[in-house]
């Protein structure tokens, strides 16, 4: 993996890092994710785990070079993505139907 491939992406995990500690220890979430999120707690851990996701993926891919270990570091990093990606699901509030001017 190539350091300009690496760079955003760990860029991008830091944000996710940060939101995620936000969240967990505060309950603040983005303003664009407010009206969504049921339970700010668990969709922080949840961006905790995305973020150490990216930064195994971009850390596996760019200093392991043994070819034995190296098709099981993808595998691995994309279930704890997954594994994220589940946990702020859970956070969220579930989209039922609503009647037409009710609140959100």
């Amino acid at each position: 993996m190539t350091l300009y491939i690496v760079v955003p992406l760990v860029l991008l995990a830091l944000l996710y890092a940060a939101s995620g500690v936000a969240a967990v220890t505060r309950g603040w979430v983005p303003p664009m994710n407010r009206r969504h999120v049921h339970a700010p707690r668990i969709y922080g851990w949840g961006q905790l785990t995305v973020a150490f996701a990216l930064c195994s993926e971009a850390a596996l891919g760019s200093l392991i070079s043994d070819s034995g270990i190296r098709p099981s570091a993808p595998l691995i990093g994309s279930a704890i993505l997954v594994a994220g990606f589940i946990a702020m699901m859970v956070g969220q509030r579930g989209g039922g139907k609503r009647e037409r001017g009710g609140k959100p």
